[in-house]
């Protein structure tokens, strides 16, 4: 390297000795040594911490009486053999939470446009069937939910089992419990003349119905033939099939 005026600057050293200090310059005193560090505690050992005791296995929920676990029971019964009054007692007088599901009350909920099916059976009224079936089917899927049984009536053929039971049971689920109320036919041709409005039928009409619902037998399902009973007697009979049935469907 050069400075300004051309000539080489001399070397920062040569290797051989210690630079010589600037003229005026004194190297700063040495710093007096501190005293000798003290040594200072050992650290401390502390034992493990104990492992956390395993949590308990998870119990099962166990209900204390499987008789009054939440049901979905299907009342099954040409019309006026009495489905809608003797669900309606039954749902009344149960010593458990239980709803009524009415399928006819909810295909009514349609005003306007309204398909009766004694207008004569077409695709309007066979969709606003399947419509209000769903419709009861989702909320009986709710009330077993939170722990309410209901009871759903609707006459349900055998010979038509994809859109009858079956229906139901994809609705509904497995555990849909199906019942059915068949008096004879001259109790219900009896019954029918009584009722009024759309819910009343021609009888050659009920007795082509009632004809079909003899199909039941010896299909399995339990029957109740309430031509002698009462509306509160019918009740009880149901309650003992349901009760039954529950006993059977819990090991009892």
């Amino acid at each position: 390297m050069q400075h300004a005026g051309g000539e080489p600057l001399p070397p920062a050293g040569d290797g051989l000795g210690p630079i010589p200090a600037a003229p005026g310059w004194a190297a700063p005193a040495p710093r007096p040594a501190g005293p000798p560090a003290v040594p200072g505690p050992p650290p401390a050992h502390f034992p493990p911490a104990p492992a956390a005791p395993a949590p308990p296995a998870p119990q099962a929920t166990v209900v204390a009486d499987p008789l009054q676990a939440p049901v979905a029971v299907l009342l099954i019964g040409p019309a006026g053999a009495g489905k809608t009054t003797v669900a309606r007692h039954w749902a009344d007088t149960r010593r458990v939470p239980t709803a009524h599901i009415s399928l006819d009350d909810v295909r009514e909920w349609v005003r306007a446009g309204f398909a009766d099916p004694q207008s004569g059976w077409n695709d309007h009224s066979e969709a606003q069937y399947r419509l209000a079936r769903r419709t009861c089917g989702f909320a009986a899927r709710n009330f077993i939910a939170n722990g309410i049984s209901c009871i759903i009536d609707d006459a349900v053929f055998p010979d038509r089992p994809s859109v009858g039971l079956g229906g139901w049971q994809r609705h509904i689920g497995p555990g849909l419990l199906p019942v059915v109320l068949l008096p004879g036919l001259e109790v219900v041709l009896e019954r029918n003349a009584e009722r009024t409005g759309n819910r009343r039928l021609g009888d050659e009409e009920v007795a082509r119905i009632h004809g079909r619902m003899a199909g039941w037998y010896g299909a399995g399902l339990p029957i109740i033939d309430n031509s002698q009973q009462d509306v509160a007697t019918t009740a009880r009979l149901l309650d003992e099939t349901v009760t039954r049935a529950l006993a059977a469907s819990s090991g009892w």
